[in-house]
C-alpha cells in the first residue's frame, strides 16, 4: 500500500495524540509540522521525532510530499488555515470545533463540501467500540422509543484561579468556553448515539472563576499553575453550563457540563433512556456499557469483540479484558479517516462513524444557540440552519 504524507500545523498538547495516532497506523508518513515560528516547529519536531519543521503553514501547504493536513492549532486560527489548505487541495483532519463562530464554520462546512477532498473533525468519542454499540442497539430498536437523553462533560483543571489558557480567551477560543470545548464533544455525542437532532435548548451559562491571575506564559492544557509573577484577567465566557434539551424525535434531556469542578478530570457521561430499556457510557470507564430494565436484572456489557455488533466490532482491536482507552479510540477516527482519504473522501465512501466538517458545524449550530438562549434571559432556543428546510422527526443523521 503507497504512503501518504501528513503534516501537522499547531503543535501544542494535542499535536502528539494526533502523530501518535498517524504512526500506529503504519502507512502514513510524518513529513513535517509548522508552528507559531520556526524555533518553535524545530523544537517541537525533535520533541516529536518529526524530521522537518517548515517555517510557516504556507511552505508546509506548498509541499507535494504532504496529502493530508492536521490543523491542531487554537480554535481562532482554524478557518483560516483549512480553508487554505483545502483551496490547495489537501485532505483536513481539524481539531474541535470546526472554528470560532457559526459564520466561520459555515463558510468552512461549505468550502470542504465543495472541495472534493475528506474533511474530518476531532470529535473522536464516537470512535469508542461501545459507543458504536450503544448507537447500533438504539437504531435496531433495542431501547424501544428514546423518550429522555442526558448527561454531563465535568473537568477540573481550570478549578485554580491562577490557571489560564487562551481557551478563555474569546479573540482565540471563541464566545463559549466550556460549552465550546467539552459541551461540544458532549452533543455530538448524543446526537450520533440516538441518530436525532437537538433542536431546541435552554440554557444557563456561568463564570464561577470571573478574575484569574494570570502568569506571563500561559498553562498548557491540563498543566498545573506555577509560581510566577501574575497579573489579573476579567473572565467573560462560561466555566459551568446546564442546558435544557429537545430532540427531533420527541425526547427531552439535559447536559451539565463545567471545567471548574474539583475531582472531576475528563468525565464525560451519556445516558439514554427509552420505553423498552435504558443504557448508560462513561468516558472514563469506556470499556463496560449499563443497560437498564424495568422488568429484570440490569446488565454491563464488557467490551468484547465477540460479543458486538458488527457495527461496532471494528472498533474493538484486542480481546475482552484487555482494556481500550481514549488512545485507541483516537487511533480508530484517525485509521477511518485515511481509510476514507485512500478511497478518494467522496461522500458515498465516508465511514458511517467518522465526523467530518458538515457535522462541525451541525455542532455550532447547537452551542450558537445555546449562547443565544443565555444571552435571551434563559428562553428556549430554536436550532435552526435558515439554509436548509426543517427535518422531519426522527429521521437519523
Amino acid at each position: 500500500m503507497k504512503s501518504l504524507g501528513m503534516a501537522l500545523v499547531g503543535p501544542g498538547f494535542i499535536a502528539a495524540h494526533h502523530i501518535d495516532a498517524v504512526r500506529r497506523l503504519g502507512n502514513v508518513e510524518v513529513v513535517g509540522l509548522a508552528g507559531s515560528s520556526l524555533a518553535s516547529a524545530q523544537k517541537r519536531a525533535r520533541e516529536l521525532g518529526v524530521g522537518h519543521a517548515y517555517t510557516d503553514y504556507h511552505e508546509l501547504l506548498a509541499d507535494p510530499a504532504v496529502q493530508v493536513v492536521h490543523n491542531t492549532t487554537p480554535n481562532h486560527l482554524h478557518r483560516e488555515i483549512s480553508l487554505a489548505a483545502l483551496r490547495a487541495g489537501k485532505h483536513v483532519i481539524s481539531d474541535k470545533p470546526l472554528a470560532s463562530n457559526l459564520q466561520e464554520s459555515r463558510e468552512l462546512h461549505e468550502a470542504a463540501r465543495d472541495a472534493g477532498v475528506a474533511h474530518v473533525v476531532t470529535f473522536n468519542y464516537r470512535s469508542h467500540a461501545l459507543v458504536q454499540q450503544a448507537r447500533a442497539m438504539i437504531a435496531k430498536g433495542k431501547l424501544g422509543a428514546p423518550v429522555f437523553v442526558h448527561g454531563c462533560y465535568l473537568q477540573d483543571w481550570l478549578t485554580d484561579d491562577k490557571t489560564y489558557s487562551w481557551r478563555l480567551d474569546p479573540k482565540r477560543g471563541g464566545a463559549s468556553s466550556a460549552l465550546g470545548d467539552i459541551g461540544s464533544h458532549w452533543c455530538d455525542l448524543a446526537e450520533h448515539v440516538t441518530g436525532a437532532r437537538i433542536t431546541a435548548v435552554l440554557a444557563d451559562l456561568y463564570t464561577a472563576v470571573p478574575v484569574r491571575h494570570v502568569a506571563a506564559a500561559p498553562t498548557r492544557a491540563f498543566a498545573k499553575a506555577k509560581a510566577a509573577p501574575r497579573r489579573d484577567v476579567k473572565i467573560t465566557s462560561e466555566d459551568t453550563a446546564s442546558v435544557l434539551l429537545r430532540f427531533d424525535n420527541g425526547a427531552r434531556g439535559c447536559v451539565t457540563v463545567g471545567q471548574v469542578l474539583p475531582g472531576h478530570k475528563n468525565d464525560l457521561r451519556l445516558e439514554v433512556n427509552g420505553r423498552l430499556a435504558s443504557l448508560a457510557w462513561r468516558q472514563e470507564n469506556p470499556n463496560e456499557l449499563w443497560i437498564g430494565h424495568h422488568d429484570r436484572a440490569n446488565a454491563v456489557l464488557s467490551r468484547d469483540p465477540a460479543l458486538l455488533d458488527s457495527a461496532a466490532r471494528g472498533y474493538a482491536h484486542l480481546p475482552a479484558g484487555h482494556p481500550e482507552a481514549w488512545s485507541d479510540a483516537f487511533r480508530n477516527l484517525i485509521a477511518d479517516a485515511y481509510a476514507w482519504i485512500r478511497k478518494g473522501g467522496t461522500p458515498q465512501t465516508k465511514p458511517a462513524a467518522l465526523p467530518t466538517f458538515a457535522d462541525g458545524y451541525r455542532n455550532a449550530l447547537v452551542i450558537d444557540a445555546m449562547l443565544k438562549s443565555h444571552a435571551a434571559g434563559g428562553a428556549w432556543q430554536n436550532v435552526e440552519d435558515d439554509r436548509e428546510p426543517p427535518r422531519k422527526r426522527g429521521v437519523r443523521k
